[in-house]
């Protein structure tokens, strides 16, 4: 099995929440319209004024999706 990639997108401030989840739209979007294959898309926060959006890709996708969406940072997904 391939390495799952959780790439992510960092929102901050008083509208982060609403921020991210609006990111996180845009995101399914992306992945269903350049066909790449996703195993979960969504949001995540960490406290009022911290919330991340975030996309898990296999690692033969993660190029392609780090050039065109340049997300702040990426780790290995966990299963």
């Amino acid at each position: 099995m391939e390495r799952r990639i959780k790439l992510i997108w960092d929102m901050h401030g008083a509208h982060a929440k609403g921020t991210a989840e609006h990111h996180a739209i845009h995101l399914k979007e992306f992945a269903e319209r350049e066909k790449i294959s996703t195993t979960d898309v969504g949001t995540e926060d960490f406290s009022d004024t911290h919330t991340i959006a975030y996309m898990v890709v296999e690692e033969k996708d993660m190029i392609a999706v780090r050039d065109a969406l340049r997300p702040q940072r990426a780790e290995v997904a966990e299963d």
